[in-house]
């Protein structure tokens, strides 16, 4: 009788079948966080299996091909809407959960520039839903969810009834094609108040902010779309043709701020890890001060010009990462 095989293309048959167990786990989370606004697991979970699936195929490299989830940005679209397709891929963020995580990144960072990349900008991580708003000649020609990355479901109709977001945007410099990228959020006190309304009527009220935000969003109904407070803040740019491109992240929250988009003043351009790691720290502590709710701190390199030389990887882009705050 002959011995069970131990390995399979030289990848240990534990090791397969983890990965797999993984793969699925990771794939069914992802369908119901971003397709059914409907998350099954904590945030936390889903970071244990993410970063044990990145480790598995870090160990074994022959494990990573492009249908693996770690090579895959958020999810299919959802088939309620239209499919459109990003003038540029929208991409997700690598996670840092420790002071030495982001020390880490910022030495890749450094190695990959092959000189010291900052200052760098920090911001809030809102926990809301990506979107990219295209302006053509300065007019909302359309709102899609980031969906997979390359295609997302077109919510104009509903993007059009968020207060704050315009449909026209003013002064000068505006470009005659750009697409901002950004996050959709309900305030915390708004939230509260739609569940409120909701148990009222005798309906499922929304386990937490980021669902209310998604699920009104995606309604097919604009109208009640429009009765909800969303809100967006504007975080960066996919797009720009037809002006002079601003040089740094920073200058462009400047310019979208002019041109009357939603930006936060939540955001600080420092020097270095220790100025990162000190912004992170205050916003530990005082995570309920803003009016939406946080997960975490984004960090970038600020200047354009080293983003485009560090590039991105299949996933995500190397000029910035995300710290996540435990639940």
């Amino acid at each position: 009788m002959s011995e069970p095989e131990s390995e399979v293309g030289g990848v240990p048959v534990a090791a397969l079948k983890r990965h797999a167990e993984l793969s699925e786990l990771v794939e069914e989370a992802r369908w119901n966080y971003y397709v059914r606004d409907q998350p099954t697991v904590s945030d936390a979970q889903f970071d244990e299996w993410f970063r044990e699936l990145l480790a598995l195929e870090e160990a074994h490299p022959t494990l990573q091909t492009p249908d693996s989830p770690t090579q895959k940005v958020g999810a299919p679209v959802s088939g309620d809407f239209a499919k459109v397709p990003h003038l540029n891929r929208m991409e997700s963020l690598d996670n840092a959960f420790d002071e030495a995580d982001m020390a880490a990144w910022m030495t890749r960072v450094e190695r990959l520039a092959d000189r010291a990349p900052g200052p760098y900008l920090c911001e809030l991580k809102i926990d809301g839903l990506a979107i990219a708003l295209v302006y053509r000649d300065g007019k909302l020609e359309r709102g899609a969810t980031r969906g997979d990355g390359r295609f997302g479901d077109d919510v104009t109709a509903n993007v059009r009834t968020i207060e704050g977001v315009p449909h026209r945007l003013k002064g000068e410099g505006v470009p005659s094609l750009v697409e901002v990228r950004g996050e959709v959020y309900l305030p915390v006190k708004g939230f509260e108040q739609l569940n409120e309304q909701l148990a009222e009527q005798g309906k499922q009220p929304f386990a937490n902010p980021r669902n209310a935000a998604a699920g009104t969003l995606r309604q097919k109904d604009a109208r009640i779309t429009a009765q909800r407070p969303l809100r967006m803040l504007v975080h960066g740019i996919g797009l720009w043709e037809g002006s002079e491109v601003p040089r740094a992240q920073s200058e462009v929250y400047v310019r979208l701020r002019e041109f009357g988009l939603p930006v936060s003043d939540l955001f600080k351009v420092v020097p270095d890890l220790t100025a990162v790691n000190e912004f992170v720290e205050h916003y530990r502590v005082h995570r309920h001060d803003p009016p939406y709710e946080i997960d975490g701190v984004v960090v970038k390199v600020d200047d354009f010009r080293t983003q485009r030389e560090l590039g991105s990887t299949s996933r995500v882009p190397r000029w910035a990462s995300a710290f996540k705050y435990p639940p």
